[in-house]
């Protein structure tokens, strides 16, 4: 039988930090986990459009226990703030949805590409931030969200940054490739160091949200953004369903260590299964080298890993 939201365990007592969530997948999976009775802290770099989630949370939800947080995946600083501010000696739940898509180029506040920067390098230092709190706690999961779009284009290890040539979408595909890298790097680590935690990967498909929008309106591509608004509605799925896997890899008693879940029906649409996912993404001398490239450029470290 196909898997949906009535079939997540109770949350009761747990608590979940999930970024980006003011809308889209990432709110509907705090909406989902809320319901279900975990705490759950949408961690979002708009304060106003987080509070404005969080109330309409709690108005679908009056029995959610929610609240925002200021994070910015773009500016580590802020990375750093939020795990110095967290206030809870435990962690259940670390999803890392938050991304961007095909944007035009720029860089963070700390330099790094846009999309590299945000998709790979935040969440890399946010889970190795809030470590400890995961690791003390029995059960404990971090879930990253990739794509199928991983498959345009492995990480160029000699040009994390497109500094020599910048496409969009390969630079999309490379940051989505490293999301799988980094749960394959950090599930064996975890492996390693004998922790119960579980790191997992997911992807939504092809979800109706402001991601498929968000390049072309930057750019004043009002044709392109009519074409993808009209896209959304037509073809994709909605942010309901394309939570569902980042929801299942988050709380199914049978998600394993570097799994990698997905929408049943060619990994675009349907209820989570197992997905497909590009050789490149499994390689453990690559997984490897980026990690060590990532604590460079963040300077984040994971003690006990």
């Amino acid at each position: 039988m196909a898997w949906t939201a009535n079939d997540i365990p109770d949350q009761t007592g747990r608590t979940a930090v999930v970024t980006g969530s003011n809308s889209g997948i990432g709110y509907v999976t705090a909406r989902e986990l809320a319901r279900h009775g975990a705490r759950v802290l949408l961690a979002c770099r708009s304060e106003q459009r987080g509070q404005d989630a969080v109330r309409r949370l709690q108005h679908e939800v009056p029995s959610a226990r929610a609240g925002y947080r200021h994070l910015d995946l773009g500016d580590l600083s802020t990375v750093r703030g939020f795990a110095k501010n967290y206030d809870d000696e435990r962690l259940d739940l670390l999803i890392n949805n938050a991304g961007v898509m095909a944007l035009p180029h720029g860089t963070t506040a700390d330099g790094f590409e846009t999309q590299f920067g945000v998709n790979h390098l935040g969440h890399f230092a946010l889970t190795g931030l809030l470590l400890p709190q995961l690791l003390a706690t029995p059960g404990s999961r971090v879930v990253s969200l990739s794509s199928g779009m991983h498959a345009l284009s492995n990480v160029d290890l000699d040009d994390l940054n497109s500094e020599r040539h910048y496409r969009r979408w390969v630079a999309y595909g490379r940051s989505k490739s490293a999301n799988l890298l980094f749960i394959h790097e950090l599930a064996r680590r975890l492996a390693a160091a004998g922790s119960d935690t579980v790191a997992a990967a997911a992807h939504p498909g092809y979800a109706s949200t402001n991601l498929q929008t968000a390049g072309v309106r930057m750019e004043g591509r009002h044709i392109a953004e009519r074409v993808a608004t009209l896209a959304n509605r037509v073809i994709a799925q909605s942010a309901d369903a394309g939570a569902l896997p980042t929801l299942y890899s988050a709380t199914a008693p049978s998600v394993t260590p570097d799994s990698f879940t997905g929408p049943r029906l060619q990994g675009w649409r349907g209820s989570p299964a197992p997905s497909w996912r590009a050789p490149w993404t499994r390689d453990d001398r690559a997984a490897e080298l980026l990690w060590t490239a990532s604590e460079q450029l963040t300077g984040v470290t994971y003690p006990g890993l």
